[in-house]
């Protein structure tokens, strides 16, 4: 195998290691935060405005 192969494998396989010792516990923590966030009112009004204005932006294009 080529050098470079061999370091992508290597970062793969730290990435997995390392990811697997966070385990399920930090994932459900991330996905709650990502969550909570995403269903905020401020970002719920936020993605209304923009999703308007690229509805406008469409039509004036099109």
């Amino acid at each position: 195998m080529r050098p470079k192969t061999l370091v992508i494998l290597a970062v793969v396989a730290a990435a997995y290691i390392l990811g697997a010792r966070a385990g399920r516990e930090r994932y459900e923590q991330l996905t709650e935060t990502f969550t909570s966030f995403w269903n905020s009112p401020d970002v719920k009004k936020a993605r209304k405005k923009a999703k308007a204005q690229a509805e406008k932006a469409r039509k004036r294009y099109a």
